[in-house]
């Protein structure tokens, strides 16, 4: 039973106690529901990007995701804190080292003897283990903190694969409403020259008056100067698409943004949460970066608070040792050694005080960036819910003003040729009608971001299986 309680004393000392506060995740007042805007229940798919049906979209994201600079950078600084975690881990660890040493030395007359080979030859070829007894937890809050600096950089890695995803579709989408619309302003161009060219015929036989020629001709105008800039912006967002898609200057330049479904068809799937709102602060990766970051600020200080007690290291020795090379591994001329060393701070100048009371400052900074990283994501949510009600709503009084409208110019044109009104009446209702139109595919584009805006307040799904894809 002695025998018992000693070696469980020895083992507890060899252990050591960790000094410092272990990490407990702050008490948030989370809400108990999702808000009342929420009306269809279905599951955030780690892979949200491919509910929208479009192979042309998928395709764009999973490009992305492989070869995006900034998924890149935050690769290699994932890689950088898994090599930190290592040494830190290592660092508990015994180290053994292999030494060897030659040495010729003369000494003075007075000390030797007609006996003592003078001078002398030593040799010696040895292992050296040496150890230090983490009593006071230093190195494992150090390993803790590497750790959690692992964690942090791999979440921070999710979170910029999540903002390419979402970037690119929210691109993707802008760019097929560009393409809409450039569809429309060429279809409503080609109507309007045919107009012009029907009312100069009119013009020139005296039917109609010069006012009404020249309201065709200012229409026509009107139309045409907008497909410049319509086209430009599809320019500026197909050369940020490649950007984000990681292609070289020279695909920059010569290598096209794939399209697939028009904006008019494309669904919108219901991106609705089927899980607690607590469940965001483990599903969103930058919550979780924020987290692991005040895990390894409150490690440090136990790292910090350990600098105030003794430190001790243990060495041993085992090797040979004799003056003849030939005689070095021969019986009798090994070697061994045990030795301690023992270092504690006396008077440090408040040094050891300084660096815990900045560990514990840093610390409440995390503290703070933590609370300030769960409401910005909570309010995200809700701004995102927002905007998906919102946008459509408006989509749904567009669709009804387009299609009254199209019933508008129809009839104005039917009264114009009645004899009726003049065909102002019929420039004017084309002319709302192309703004409509236009309006109509931005609320379309806005549904769809709208959607992936959610998708990407909600965590995007993201998961250990979503990540394992790469």
């Amino acid at each position: 039973m002695r025998n018992s309680l000693l070696a469980a004393g020895l083992a507890a000392l060899l252990a050591g106690c960790s000094v410092g506060p272990d990490y407990l995740r702050p008490d948030i007042d989370m809400p108990q529901q999702w808000g009342g805007t929420v009306v269809v229940a279905s599951q955030v798919d780690p892979y949200w990007w491919r509910s929208y049906g479009d192979q042309a979209l998928s395709d764009l994201v999973e490009e992305a995701l492989a070869a995006n600079s900034d998924i890149a950078l935050a690769a290699a600084r994932v890689a950088e804190a898994r090599a930190l975690a290592g040494f830190a881990r290592a660092n508990r660890l015994p180290t053994l080292s292999a030494e060897a040493g030659a040495q010729r030395e003369r000494s003075s007359d007075d000390f030797t003897t007609a006996a003592t080979p003078n001078p002398v030859n030593s040799l010696r070829v040895a292992g050296v283990l040496s150890y230090e007894l983490d009593l006071w937890g230093r190195l494992a809050r150090a390993d803790e903190a590497a750790r959690a600096d692992l964690l942090a950089s791999q979440a921070a890695q999710d979170t910029v694969r999540l903002a390419v995803a979402a970037d690119v579709a929210s691109g993707y989408f802008n760019l097929r409403a560009l393409d809409h619309q450039v569809e429309i302003a060429e279809r409503t161009l080609q109507a309007r020259q045919d107009s012009y060219e029907l009312q100069k015929a009119q013009y020139d036989n005296g039917v109609v008056t010069e006012l009404a020629l020249r309201q065709a001709e200012s229409e026509l105008a009107a139309t045409r100067a907008q497909l410049p800039a319509l086209r430009q912006q599809m320019g500026l967002q197909r050369n940020a698409l490649s950007v984000l898609l990681g292609r070289t200057p020279r695909a920059l330049m010569r290598e096209p943004i794939a399209r697939g479904q028009s904006v008019e068809i494309l669904p919108v799937p219901p991106v609705v949460p089927d899980f607690m709102p607590s469940s965001i602060l483990d599903r969103r990766p930058d919550i979780q970066q924020a987290e692991q970051q005040l895990v390894a600020a409150n490690a440090q200080i136990g790292v910090a608070k350990a600098a105030f007690y003794p430190n001790i290291a243990l060495t041993g020795t085992l090797g040979q040792q004799s003056r003849e090379l030939g005689d070095l591994f021969t019986s009798g001329n090994g070697i061994w050694g045990l030795a301690s060393n023992l270092t504690s701070p006396i008077f440090d100048f408040g040094r050891n005080q300084a660096n815990l009371d900045a560990s514990e400052a840093r610390r409440q900074q995390a503290l703070v960036s933590y609370g300030q990283t769960v409401r910005g994501a909570f309010r995200e949510v809700l701004d995102a819910f927002e905007k998906q009600q919102g946008s459509t709503e408006r989509l749904t009084a567009i669709d009804g003003q387009v299609e009254a409208l199209r019933r508008t110019v129809e009839l104005a044109r039917d009264r114009y040729d009645g004899g009726y009104t003049s065909y102002i009446e019929v420039l004017d209702a084309q002319r709302t009608l192309f703004q409509a139109e236009l309006d109509q595919s931005e609320a379309l584009r806005d549904r769809l971001q709208a959607s992936v805006e959610l998708y990407k307040a909600l965590g995007g799904g993201w998961s250990a299986d979503a990540s394992a894809a790469r």
